[in-house]
């Protein structure tokens, strides 16, 4: 975020391709012990839930770029993602603080092989409740919660 000019909107449907353009280029990296074929097959449904969803997205105003996104139903944190040259920067951090700030408690599910998210959400006080297995992919995953003290 040095020297970047930052906004953080609500989406928009022109923000809808490079939204999901992040989305289906952070799986496949993220996963990579999904098939990518999973992703792209859920693509054209995801990208019209974002629709329906509560989603913030990270704006460099400099580059005139969405580079990351943060996507809410009630207090379920869907995902964040951020663009693969835009991570390490602080982004997902200011995403997650963002929806810290307008909700009392946050959960999510996270797979137990994406070991950089769990970390992620264990630094940021998230808590791990439960485990499961993913229906879809039969991935064993994480139930984690926040809660605002």
């Amino acid at each position: 975020m040095n020297g970047e000019i930052v906004l953080v909107r609500k989406l928009q449907r022109a923000d809808l391709n490079r939204v999901a353009e992040i989305w289906l280029d952070t799986n496949i990296n993220a996963h990579n012990f999904i098939a990518a074929q999973y992703w792209q097959n859920h693509f054209k449904a995801v990208k019209q839930m974002f629709l329906q969803a509560e989603v913030y997205v990270y704006e460099d105003e400099n580059k005139n770029r969405i580079e990351g996104f943060i996507g809410l139903m009630d207090d379920h944190i869907a995902g964040i993602f951020v663009w693969k040259e835009a991570q390490s920067r602080g982004i997902g951090k200011h995403l997650l603080d963002c929806a810290k700030s307008i909700k009392k408690q946050l959960n999510l599910s996270v797979y137990q092989r994406n070991i950089r998210a769990v970390k992620f959400y264990q630094r940021e006080d998230f808590k791990i409740q439960s485990e499961d297995i993913d229906a879809d992919t039969g991935e064993k995953e994480y139930f984690m919660v926040w809660k605002r003290l």
